[in-house]
């Protein structure tokens, strides 16, 4: 599972629901959910 930083949580969490998205500029990117508050977290460079 692939973890991002939570802004709301102030910490680390697994990503609820990822998906795999791409960049404008083409790096790739993990888009999801915080399990904890629900807050949309996003981490660049994993796919």
């Amino acid at each position: 599972m692939a973890t991002a930083y939570c802004m709301k949580c102030r910490k680390k969490v697994e990503i609820k629901t990822p998906k795999a998205v791409v960049l404008k500029n083409g790096r790739p990117a993990v888009q999801g959910l915080c399990p904890k508050c629900g807050t949309k977290v996003f981490r660049i460079g994993k796919a």
